[in-house]
């Protein structure tokens, strides 16, 4: 019978040694055959450079420019499409930055009003595909289309590849799939062919795929912990596949047995629909308005020292961390950033959601910050990002050994440096207490960000 393929343009399929170089049918080279093709149901759906998409959608004198989406001197790149990516910009550059490596780029300050519809109109193509959507920004999220096909009469791939030809052709911007059976190669696959992917990762060759791929691929290995299996002789994947778990539990404790499985792609967690998905957040209004980074980071450490001391008062932990912030003229701006590894730890939160306020920074005041986390799971009695990095490792020590001694003498026992510069709140009754609430991640106003 030979290898399965797909035509991605007019949805013809088959059967054959070797796929086709064109579509027997329309004559299109964009073909993909995979011996697992028709089985794979678990799917990540990534846009490509989204924001820029939007902009060049809605602007044809772009279309062959770069352009950069941020905005001010001291801003940051909020992304940028493929053009200005070959001059070297990147998401989260500073704009001065990226001023200079592409002098003649167009700058477009985002329209986050804008992105959240069209973000909102591709949601509403994905739950006609399943129920089991799981979105983690506003312009990526897991499908898990397994048993599907009877609704659909046709397999996972037929639907995805119908999926991102109707995004491109009714809403006017471009999808990368990538398609596996689980979560963590399914990311990996769709990164692998940017724009316009289709890739995939199947069962039988998950582990001649990682074998030669940089152990720094595996989400959560940083580049401390990444030297530090360099030099115990640990470069690739497949150098960890080789080693015994037991060894690697051995030499690297639990962050070993995680390193252990990943490497053999085996991810066990499950694609999440919306209504099991909660948040707990913590918020605080200023007495004057703020605009600087500083202040606002500072603002943003008490805020997640709260809602962190919830979390661990609770035994829970979070997935997504989303960042609120309401300007002087109270509009709403949310920002989200999905972490591979759940997370209770202040740290953990505060860094993550320091990153996504970084790109906020254009002059704007603003009245009120918060911070909150969603994926909600329970705690296994350690958390886990603690151990893929030796840099959060010494981190997370520190926190704990303060929580000791907070649970002891009381939380003003132990006081951040930082936080003794901190303003009051307005009104404590305006901050919010409540300990649990749930999170519409139906609507993408709540899950708009990412940190690529």
């Amino acid at each position: 019978m030979g290898a399965p393929w797909l035509c991605r343009d007019c949805l013809e399929s088959g059967y054959a040694a070797a796929a086709p170089a064109r579509c027997p049918a329309c004559g299109s080279p964009r073909i993909r055959s995979h011996d697992e093709l028709f089985a794979l149901s678990i799917a990540h759906v990534d846009c490509d450079a989204f924001y820029a998409s939007v902009e060049k959608r809605d602007d044809p004198s772009l279309r062959d420019k770069p352009l950069i989406i941020g905005g001010g001197t001291r801003g940051v790149v909020s992304t940028c499409c493929y053009i200005a990516r070959q001059f070297g910009v990147r998401s989260a550059m500073p704009m001065f930055q990226a001023r200079k490596l592409c002098p003649d780029a167009v700058i477009i300050k985002p329209n986050m009003a804008k992105y959240v519809d069209v973000s909102r109109q591709i949601r509403t193509y994905m739950d006609a595909l399943t129920p089991l959507v799981q979105p983690i920004s506003i312009d990526e999220a897991f499908l898990d289309l397994t048993g599907t096909q009877a609704l659909h009469k046709a397999p996972a791939a037929v639907v995805l590849a119908r999926f991102a030809k109707a995004i491109a052709n009714d809403i006017g911007v471009t999808i990368s799939v990538g398609r596996s059976h689980n979560k963590f190669l399914a990311k990996l696959a769709s990164d692998l062919d940017k724009p316009r992917g289709f890739a995939a990762i199947g069962a039988a060759e998950t582990l001649s795929f990682l074998a030669p791929k940089p152990i720094s691929m595996i989400y959560g290995v940083g580049k401390v912990f990444t030297e530090t299996l360099r030099k115990d002789g640990l470069v690739t994947i497949g150098q960890l596949q080789e080693e015994p778990p037991e060894n690697l539990m051995r030499r690297y404790g639990e962050m070993g047995a995680r390193l252990a499985r990943l490497s053999r792609g085996q991810d066990s967690r499950k694609i999440s629909s919306d209504g099991e998905m909660k948040t707990v957040s913590s918020e605080t209004t200023f007495n004057s308005d703020i605009s600087t980074l500083e202040a606002l980071s500072t603002e943003l450490l008490q805020v997640t020292e709260r809602l962190s001391e919830r979390l661990k008062a609770k035994n829970i932990v979070g997935d997504t961390v989303t960042l609120k912030l309401k300007s002087a003229g109270f509009r709403l701006r949310t920002r989200a950033r999905h972490l591979m590894i759940p997370t209770q730890l202040a740290n953990v939160i505060y860094e993550a959601g320091l990153q996504l306020l970084a790109r906020e920074i254009d002059g704007t005041a603003f009245r009120l910050i918060g911070i909150g986390v969603s994926g909600i799971d329970t705690a296994d009695g350690t958390d886990p990002a603690d151990l893929l990095e030796p840099a959060i490792a010494r981190k997370a020590a520190a926190e704990r050994a303060m929580d000791r001694v907070r649970t002891r003498f009381g939380r003003d026992a132990v006081v951040r440096g930082k936080l003794y510069k901190l303003k009051p709140v307005l009104d404590p009754a305006e901050a919010d207490t409540s300990p649990e609430h749930a999170l519409d991640v139906s609507d993408p106003d709540q899950t708009q960000g990412k940190t690529r």
